[in-house]
């Protein structure tokens, strides 16, 4: 069984939640102001959590002002 820290369970809760509601992209900024983390936690922890994460894909899809993340159930 894959170990999450505390601010990666709530990351893939926030994700989990997204992709069933039907929201496939996003942003870090947007996953933080959600739940209590900076953009930067957020940031660096989602490229971690695309290779642990067996119940969502995420994968970095474009850069324009800030990293958009494409987020699809695994």
């Amino acid at each position: 069984m894959t170990e999450y820290t505390e601010e990666e369970r709530r990351i893939l809760a926030y994700l989990t939640d997204s992709v069933t509601r039907g929201e496939r992209y996003v942003r870090s900024r947007t996953i933080a102001d959600a739940i209590g983390l900076t953009a930067k936690e957020v940031g660096t922890r989602l490229p971690r959590l695309a290779e642990k994460a067996d119940d969502v894909e995420i994968e970095k899809w474009g850069r324009a002002r800030s990293t958009t993340w494409r987020v699809t159930q695994g």
